[in-house]
């Protein structure tokens, strides 16, 4: 009994002091957040290229700076009190070169342009990759040079005079739409690592994200064009033309499975051939069932990669827009940036 009284009083305690404890923590979080926003941006130019100026440098000493000033104080301190000329010459030559690091530090980011290059669209939860693009347009050599991408990933760079250095940032994504970079910061710590320097990169460049697809998701039966020569009768299954696939019914031939789809884990798929009609496809929102959107959108977003693998003209029906019957990779692009897009602002 005693030591259930105890614990008691020590529960009430406890939960008292992680009450105390989440606002501290996120009184820093905001703090944080208020300093970082007002820090200033590199603006893009007209060209879409950001080009580092003297206002949005920032720079603080290091660990190793802050250990150096103590020493200074401490050698300044002790030469003035035994009158020392010779620690007082070796105090100040410390000084001037800590002064003429921090000089350099600053040089190294300063007139440095930076511009971002969007890579191809990807699906959700794969990796975007954004190309970052570092020139020098004068005659400086700048070396050191960290780029920090996502999750505090470093990348480091370093620019002959004159030169330019291409560097790939990957950024995680979870949901459709478009990903932007965002910002960028660059630092530096050349030449000693007394000072670190950094900027801000402001970047416009976005990927778009597609849906991610479902793992199975049959297509609708195709229907015949309407200039067709042999549009009337049956389907002529069995002819030598590919028209399309669609779900396993028991019965058919295993030389008709598509044993590729089944190696990715989308299930018994057969391959569908009628003779040498033209057919036509329509992906159409209204004829898949799902309890929301976004498996909706996945759904159509696996019988877009089915249809463009067929090799078939298809097209899209979305509730407010309809994307014309067509074929090939641009049209498959446009339609899976319709599935992203959808339901979203304009940009």
């Amino acid at each position: 009994m005693a030591r259930q009284r105890s614990d008691d009083r020590r529960r009430p305690a406890t939960a008292a002091r992680r009450r105390s404890a989440r606002p501290g923590r996120r009184g820093i979080g905001r703090l944080k957040a208020r300093l970082a926003a007002m820090m200033r941006r590199v603006p893009l130019g007209r060209d879409g290229a950001a080009r580092v100026a003297q206002r949005y440098i920032f720079i603080l000493p290091t660990g190793a700076g802050l250990m150096l000033a103590l020493v200074l104080f401490v050698t300044l301190a002790g030469s003035l009190n035994y009158q020392n000329n010779l620690g007082l010459l070796f105090t100040f030559i410390l000084a001037a070169a800590a002064v003429v690091s921090m000089h350099q530090t600053w040089l190294n980011l300063l007139g440095l342009e930076v511009w971002a290059t969007p890579g191809p669209g990807v699906f959700a939860g794969d990796d975007a990759q954004f190309t970052l693009t570092l020139r020098d347009p004068g005659q400086r050599a700048r070396a050191d040079l960290r780029l920090r991408g996502w999750l505090g990933r470093v990348h480091p760079v370093a620019l002959a005079a004159g030169a330019q250095e291409r560097v790939t940032l990957t950024v995680t994504t979870e949901r459709r739409g478009h990903q932007a970079l965002g910002t960028v910061p660059i630092e530096t710590e050349f030449p000693l690592g007394l000072f670190r320097a950094w900027c801000l990169i402001e970047s416009d460049a976005r990927v778009v994200v597609y849906p991610r697809p479902a793992p199975v998701a049959p297509l609708p039966p195709p229907v015949a064009a309407a200039g067709s020569a042999r549009a009337q009768g049956d389907r002529g299954e069995g002819a030598d033309d590919f028209v399309g696939p669609r779900g396993y019914r028991p019965g058919d031939s295993p030389r008709r499975l598509d044993w590729k789809a089944l190696a990715r884990e989308r299930g018994l798929i057969v391959k569908q051939f009628g003779g040498d009609r033209a057919e036509e496809l329509w992906l159409d929102w209204e004829q898949v069932s799902a309890a929301d959107v976004e498996t909706r959108l996945s759904r159509l977003a696996r019988q877009v990669l089915e249809a463009a693998e067929a090799h078939v003209r298809y097209g899209l029906r979305l509730p407010g827009r309809t994307l014309p019957l067509d074929s090939g990779e641009p049209h498959r692009q446009r339609c899976l940036e319709a599935l992203a897009t959808f339901g979203q602002d304009p940009l």
